[in-house]
């Protein structure tokens, strides 16, 4: 393979003493926004870092989301395997369109401001039980871990005599420090669970997501991958890390959480610019199933894009100052949760839970401060979710 001498590596690695920054590096590569990249198994592809072309390549159906189609932009992992049932994010139209069309209804704006008065209610429990148990705390498991897992067992209807046992195979998966075979066994008792759920909820529907998809369709295995699926859409890709990584930012730029604390209703336009500011979801790939013309380079048939996410919303072609957290900053058209027709179904969801637990965090707490040095907060590097393993707080 004849490897172009200005091909690149994927960036991977953010600093400590810049944690909400890209990894270093990518700034410097938005001159060419569609260059070479030579992935970790030794695929020679492309990185995409400028918005417009991120879009594009998100847009463009001639760019496949089929995981056994590419090559894993992070890691050599070796050949991908299809994804399991119900995996929206990893199907091509039509496949991908029976899914959407039955569950895109299921996630409306209406139906999350309905789970609001719940939402706070959660929210209320955690911040009482951390103001109970004293200062200083770690976030992530007092409250930044525990309200989104809730919230999903809402829209599951998980029985509550289940929660517990729920929520102890949630910590396991979303843990850093867990070994591999804990994360697969925790794993496949997610998965034996919600396929025993779904025999329930056919016997017995109650008023629930997954009571709701059982008229439809879809047999018990694309159900229970459904739910497996929406729960780390709703989950582990979202809510958890940013609210902990959004606390993180906040507390480290004390004018913006000032602002917020302040002007409430400043929580919707914060939850936008730290969804475009933190980018937690850094790292994207799509693979081309014919020749596409992409920013006047030809990517062929078979290549595989990695897109960064990251590096597009920080694009100054799109954000003036894009480097600069700013709460008041009209953010439009952020990619934090992509775009096209794979454009996060949950986003509604992580909208509305953001927008609800940030502001009652910081009001609960007016003096909320980070518990330990900025540089001793551990980071999750090396995945393709960004985010803390812990933030120890006090007040």
């Amino acid at each position: 393979m004849n490897i172009p001498q200005d091909a690149v590596k994927l960036p991977t690695e953010r600093s400590p003493r810049c944690p909400f920054d890209p990894p270093a590096g990518l700034a410097g590569l938005r001159e060419r926004p569609v260059r070479r990249m030579l992935f970790p198994d030794g695929h020679l592809g492309w990185l995409v870092t400028g918005h417009a072309q991120v879009r594009a390549v998100l847009a463009d159906p001639r760019f496949s989301s089929r995981h056994e189609l590419g090559h894993y932009p992070l890691a050599d992992i070796g050949t991908l395997r299809p994804a399991p049932p119900g995996t929206l994010t990893a199907m091509d139209a039509p496949e991908h369109t029976r899914f959407r069309r039955l569950l895109v209804g299921r996630f409306t704006v209406r139906r999350m401001r309905q789970l609001t008065d719940r939402l706070v209610e959660i929210c209320g429990d955690h911040l009482d039980a951390m103001e109970q148990h004293g200062s200083p705390t770690d976030l992530v498991a007092a409250y930044a871990q525990p309200v989104p897992a809730l919230m999903i067992c809402e829209l599951l209807g998980v029985p509550y005599a289940d929660r517990e046992a729920f929520q102890r195979h949630i910590s396991v998966l979303s843990g850093v420090d867990t070994s591999v075979e804990d994360q697969y066994a925790a794993y496949q008792a997610m998965i034996d669970y919600l396929a025993g759920l779904v025999v329930a909820k056919r016997a017995a529907p109650t008023d629930d997501v997954l009571s709701e998809l059982t008229a439809s369709d879809l047999t018990d295995t694309e159900l229970a991958g459904v739910a497996t699926f929406l729960l780390g859409a709703g989950f582990r890709h979202t809510t958890m890390n940013m609210l902990s990584l959004g606390t993180y930012a906040l507390l480290s730029h004390p004018e913006q959480a000032a602002l917020l604390r302040a002007e409430p209703e400043l929580a919707a336009g914060t939850v936008e610019e730290l969804l475009r500011y933190l980018t937690i979801a850094h790292t994207g790939a799509r693979y081309a199933i014919a020749d596409v013309e992409l920013d006047g380079e030809l990517v062929r048939a078979g290549e595989t894009v990695a897109i960064s996410l990251a590096a597009a919303n920080r694009d100054p072609d799109k954000y003036s100052d894009p480097d600069r957290l700013d709460v008041r900053r009209q953010t439009s058209g952020q990619l934090a949760f992509g775009q096209g027709i794979h454009q996060c179904l949950g986003q509604q969801l992580a909208r509305t839970e953001l927008r609800v637990a940030l502001p009652a965090l910081f009001a609960r707490f007016p003096d909320l401060r980070l518990a330990v040095p900025a540089e001793e907060v551990p980071l999750r590097q090396g995945t393709d979710i960004y985010g803390v393993q812990r933030l120890p707080v006090a007040w």
